[in-house]
């Protein structure tokens, strides 16, 4: 089952460096990550959201190589590649991958302005110690998909981790 996490932070650069902690711990193998996107919220309060996979770039890419293929065959390579990139980048805008963007549009409203949030589904359940060193970056959990129990528990870790961290740098 997917686990879906939203962390908010005060800055877009920490929603930054905990994305930067997330794909860490799955190069460790501790967590399998389905997706990972940043939400910012401009001076104008408009939300943007800043995606682990572009889907026109992907989509182009693969157009391109389709039409390349497809324009040797009827000797015209150039067209078929203006041709198939703009159809792939086309058909990358309309995929959604991963969190659903109005979902996450929707959740983003209670940034303000300078503020972030990391949305985080994992195909993995977050262990403890990927929790814990999440704590590290700080942030609030402002929404998941768990039952009440284990987002209680996961609110819990994060939250003394955090705060375990605060008063070691304090002292």
């Amino acid at each position: 089952m997917n686990e879906l996490i939203v962390i908010g932070y005060d800055t877009p650069d920490a929603a930054e460096a905990a994305r930067a902690e997330l794909f860490g711990m799955s190069k460790e193998y501790l967590v399998e990550v389905a997706d990972a996107v940043v939400a910012t919220a401009d001076a104008d309060g408009r939300i943007k959201l800043n995606q682990m996979v572009n889907t026109w770039t992907v989509g182009a890419t693969g157009g391109a190589f389709w039409g390349l293929l497809v324009g040797l065959l009827f000797f015209n390579p150039l067209l078929g590649v203006a041709v198939g990139a703009g159809a792939g980048a086309l058909s990358g805008a309309l995929t959604d991958y991963g969190i659903n963007d109005d979902f996450m549009k929707d959740v983003s409203k209670v940034l303000q302005p300078g503020q972030a949030a990391l949305f985080m589904m994992m195909r993995t359940d977050a262990s403890d110690r990927v929790i814990k060193r999440l704590g590290i970056k700080g942030g609030h959990i402002l929404r998941t998909n768990l039952d009440r129990s284990k987002e209680e528990h996961l609110r819990r870790a994060f939250n003394e981790t955090h705060a375990g961290i605060s008063v070691e740098t304090a002292a």
